[in-house]
């Protein structure tokens, strides 16, 4: 679930009814959201029998998976004492994780699409357990394989064939042997999965279950409790003085919790660090790019970069002051759209239509694959009673991939569902050219698949589009996505880091501390001390409601997935066939090399700032383009969002 900041994407804003083409007639947007999943028709839903029959089949197969992995102790014992042995071992190892994947996503994908069914809850904390087990019983890897030698590791690749898949996973922890612990101490460290994840669930409970909402009456009287989706309702309400009044009421009601936030994420700062000296590295940071081989210098180059990059952000928020037609923009202005409002619905038949147009740069094949998809029912469309919110691409290895989307007709609907696609694709381009052991993507290369697709979607309809109301309006939309995945996500790495430092430093994270530099961060970025927006430091409170700190630097990759993804997508429109085949290629290639090695065979090097410095001029052109179209709107036309 997306959190709430000021500077994040929210698709009830991003959308705000925007449009590139109307439908050939009015389309039918069929509401099932109060609707038993087992009443809404099976051609919406995707088909969870491609897993498992049913939970007496899922049950049979974690049994196997059981006794299956019962069986590693005994391997354990000599695994390193010949090729063939090795190759046995790492085999089960590689059946029992895909056997496992299978099971999880069954049991997910069961769970979210009826929450209030308790099964299959039941059935995610089994496979996790298994998971649990699993890691520990496995705990011998890493240290045996250091024991074994490099000369011996690679005497074993060249005798055994069915060694080769294993290659890259063998080479990154002979990579790691000063990282890696004693096969006892490993075992030990797996333990803590029991419980490492605690300062997340107690935040998610405390964000989605425990806190009661804050409850405002707006200017027209009408009383509201400020639940989430109310909140991203109503702040980008067109009355400004109910805007304010939501926003404030929103936050205060944060800060009334402030200290067991800062608690939490504390306490996840102290783990991390922990973990980071257990395992030998200087710094946090260090001890989580070492996986992927990404240097800090990638990250602090980001940071610099967009850092010392922000005018064209803060040409886009002068630009909505004045479309707005507000004296001064307040950081409760920020996510009010600011174009007029060309509001249109888009059927299925719509959305399919429009992301296999865009996407027909990328060739035949991928067209073939988005139509199996649509026929095949890979996607779960519409909401139905007890659905989760929001949406995703789960991949399953030898099988197709499955979208949960909450569809309601919006454009921003159509982009999510591109999006979510873009990752399909790549877990079937991936799965396909790929064994189960390299199959699986870093998750610095997630999400430019998905941005990619997005990209390309904007592009095609700001292309065909003539109407320069709906062309602001697309102008506008396509920013706000940049911004909050370029600016905000940057902006909320530098924060990450400083609470890493701090942390190693020994110093704890107090509310008062993460309030004041949540601000000071803050105001860099929006220009507060510019007075490009006003900003209440009293309220920097939206720290405690961002879930992905507890996922040690995550946060950075939305922003280098999207820089990334800008620039593959404008090589594909401008070289054609050799800029996309590389591109295939990278979907292609999986988590066969590191991920910055990867984007460099397909073009990218992002070690350097240039990739940076590039999307950022596309933003401020786009914010160019803009301006020349809002100027010239009929008077009459400029009257958009209420102030």
């Amino acid at each position: 679930m997306n959190r709430l900041h000021p500077l994040l994407p929210v698709a009830a804003l991003l959308s705000a009814g925007m449009a590139f083409a109307a439908p050939t007639s009015a389309p039918d947007i069929p509401d099932y959201s109060q609707t038993p999943r087992s009443k809404v028709p099976d051609g919406f839903k995707f088909n969870l029998t491609d897993l498992f029959k049913d939970a007496d089949a899922w049950r049979a197969e974690l049994r196997q998976a059981d006794a299956l992995l019962a069986k590693l102790d005994a391997a354990a014992k000599d695994w390193t004492s010949s090729a063939t042995k090795m190759a046995d071992t790492l085999d089960l190892i590689s059946t029992l994780n895909e056997r496992g994947d299978r099971l999880y996503a069954y049991a997910k994908l069961q769970n979210d699409m009826d929450l209030s069914d308790p099964q299959f809850t039941g059935m995610i904390g089994e496979i996790q357990a298994q998971e649990v087990k699993l890691n520990t019983a496995s705990a011998f890897l890493a240290p045996g394989l250091l024991a074994l030698g490099d000369e011996k590791v690679a005497a074993y690749l060249k005798a055994e064939p069915r060694l080769a898949p294993y290659r890259f996973s063998l080479e990154k922890i002979l990579r790691n042997r000063s990282h890696t612990l004693s096969e006892a101490e490993e075992s030990i460290v797996a333990q803590m999965g029991l419980f490492a994840d605690t300062p997340v669930k107690v935040s998610n409970l405390l964000n989605d279950v425990d806190m009661p909402p804050a409850e405002v009456t707006l200017s027209d009287g009408t009383k509201v409790a400020l639940t989430e989706s109310n909140f991203l309702r109503h702040r980008i309400s067109p009355v400004a003085a109910d805007r304010r009044t939501v926003v404030e009421a929103y936050w205060k009601n944060v800060l009334k919790y402030e200290n067991t936030f800062a608690a939490l994420l504390d306490g996840e700062m102290r783990k991390q660090v922990a973990l980071a000296r257990i395992y030998k590295f200087p710094t946090c940071l260090e001890a989580n790019l070492f996986e992927n081989n990404i240097k800090p210098e990638v990250y602090h180059n980001l940071i610099a970069t967009v850092r010392g990059n922000t005018a064209p952000l803060h040409r886009l928020l002068r630009l909505k002051q004045k479309m707005l037609g507000l004296s001064e923009l307040n950081y409760y202005d920020v996510a009010v759209p600011a174009a007029p409002a060309v509001r249109q619905l888009y059927s299925l038949d719509d959305a399919r239509h429009h992301v296999i147009s865009a996407t027909a740069p990328l060739g035949e094949e991928y067209a073939k694959r988005l139509r199996q998809a649509f026929d095949g029912r890979w996607v779960d469309y519409y909401p139905n009673k007890g659905k989760q919110g929001g949406a995703y691409s789960l991949g399953v290895y030898g099988m197709h991939p499955f979208v949960k989307m909450n569809y309601t007709g919006r454009f921003d609907e159509v982009s999510t569902l591109a999006h979510e696609l873009g990752h399909s694709m790549h877990s079937v381009f991936s799965n396909e050219n790929q064994p189960f052991p390299t199959a699986r993507y870093s998750i610095f290369i997630a999400e430019i698949a998905s941005t990619f697709n997005e990209t390309l979607l904007i592009k095609e309809v700001l292309k065909t589009t003539k109407d320069d109301q709906v062309k602001l309006q697309l102008l506008e939309n396509f920013l706000e996505r940049m911004r909050g995945t370029i600016y905000a996500q940057t902006m909320l790495a530098e924060f990450e880091l400083a609470m890493h430092e701090r942390a190693e430093k020994g110093q704890a994270l107090t509310a008062e501390w993460l309030k004041t530099t949540f601000a000071e961060t803050y105001h860099h970025y929006m220009g507060v001390d510019q007075g490009v927006v006003k900003f209440d430091d009293s309220l920097a409170v939206s720290w405690a409601s961002v879930p992905h700190f507890y996922r040690p630097f995550y946060v950075f990759q939305y922003a280098t997935g999207m820089v990334a993804a800008t620039a593959l997508a404008d090589a594909v429109l401008t070289e054609g066939k050799p800029a996309r085949d590389r591109y295939l290629g990278l979907l292609s290639a999986g988590g066969s090399k590191f991920p910055l090695d990867l984007l460099r065979d397909a073009g990218i090097d992002m070690s350097k700032p240039e990739p940076i410095k590039a999307a950022l001029k596309q933003f401020d052109d786009m914010v160019s383009e803009m301006e020349a179209i809002y100027e010239r709107l009929p008077a009459e036309a400029k009257k958009g969002t209420s102030r």
